[in-house]
């Protein structure tokens, strides 16, 4: 498969300080890769690399077979959607998309066709003779991804576009990015520091730390295999229950717990030393009885409803805070004291001084 993007050993410095890293990155024709990270770890700093933006200290970035890296933004065949939508408030939505075709002395019957095309994919013809006070939220960031997609590029850079909405509207907008990369087939560059967006959007997720991509892999991936210690906290809500303790003899020991890791998919660990195991709420179940190497014994602190199911938070003998998730329909009172079974198939562990995936 052909690469759509080519980052090749990108650095960013400002000043003294290194932004982005020794950088690559790879994106396939047609894929959808969203860039993750908390704030200041470099996301959308690497989008407006891509984008021609900033300059970069040194490396290469190829779009599409072409080394675009002194190449002015216009000229590298790409559209960029903005968190804040920076429509003319003074021209209608038919206005806001043709305004740059206009100046590209692109022909007027072209202008045309390519804005009927994208109000249909956008769902948003019956909004063209509307000026931009007259929509919503939601309708304005429509019209402002639908101002890059009559430019009819194949690479298209998103910074972060659903961030100034409201939960509902992210939700419906996040369905309907999803449809027109399902519709469209272009290449996708998607920043966001919302896992939620990540997961359900992203062919990969690169989560990125510092300027460095810490994990590049397919959504499942980088939720059931973290990489590190970094990752598998930052996925998942709420983050995955993180067990301090040694493993010897095939024995994970943590206080006044101990789990067999016969069963986790590392292989045969004899001797680890000190270690993490990461358990996922979902991956823990509860039991009415003690299972040796198989349980951990805690009490119930908190039963949190939250609709479609119910977040537990235990604690054991120790202090060690864990939490489980539980149908809705299975409801735990304050006090109880029960055992939960791991299933180390499915957990994590990572060595105490690398941070790193065993």
């Amino acid at each position: 498969m052909t690469n759509s993007i080519s980052v090749k050993d990108l650095t960013l410095n400002f000043g003294a300080v290194s932004v982005l890293r020794d950088l690559n990155l790879d994106v396939a024709e047609g894929e959808f890769i969203v860039l993750l990270g908390p704030s200041g770890c470099g996301k959308s700093t690497l989008l407006n690399c891509l984008a021609g933006l900033l300059d970069i200290t040194d490396g290469q970035i190829w779009i599409k077979g072409r080394n675009v890296t002194w190449a002015e933004p216009s000229d590298r065949g790409i559209g960029m959607v903005f968190q804040s939508y920076a429509l003319y408030p003074q021209m209608t939505v038919r206005g806001n998309l043709s305004f740059g075709l206009k100046n590209a002395r692109i022909p007027a019957d072209e202008i045309a066709r390519r804005v009927a095309r994208a109000s249909e994919v956008l769902q948003i013809g019956p909004l063209l003779d509307r000026k931009p006070a007259a929509l919503s939220g939601g309708q304005r960031q429509r019209v402002a991804i639908g101002r890059a997609l009559v430019r009819d590029v194949d690479v298209f850079l998103f910074d972060e576009p659903l961030s100034n909405l409201d939960a509902k509207l992210r939700s419906e907008l996040r369905v309907e990015i999803k449809r027109l990369h399902t519709r469209l087939q272009n290449t996708m560059v998607y920043v966001t520091h919302d896992q939620i967006e990540a997961l359900t959007l992203a062919d990969r997720i690169a989560v990125m730390r510092g300027g460095i991509i810490q994990q590049l892999d397919a959504p499942q991936v980088i939720y059931n295999r973290p990489a590190n210690l970094f990752v598998a906290g930052f996925i998942g809500s709420p983050s995955m229950n993180m067990l301090q303790g040694t493993v010897a003899d095939g024995v994970f020991v943590a206080d006044d717990i101990a789990l067999d890791m016969g069963g986790y998919d590392g292989g045969a660990m004899i001797d680890r030393g000190k270690a993490i195991l990461g358990l996922r709420p979902e991956h823990l179940t509860i039991q009415a009885q003690a299972i040796p190497g198989r349980t951990i014994a805690a009490t119930v602190e908190i039963d949190e409803p939250m609709g479609a199911d119910s977040l537990v938070w235990l604690v054991t003998a120790a202090g060690q805070q864990i939490s489980v998730r539980l149908p809705v329909e299975r409801r735990m009172a304050a006090g109880t004291a029960v055992h939960l079974a791991v299933d180390m198939a499915r957990a994590s562990l990572f060595d105490a001084g690398t941070e790193l995936r065993v």
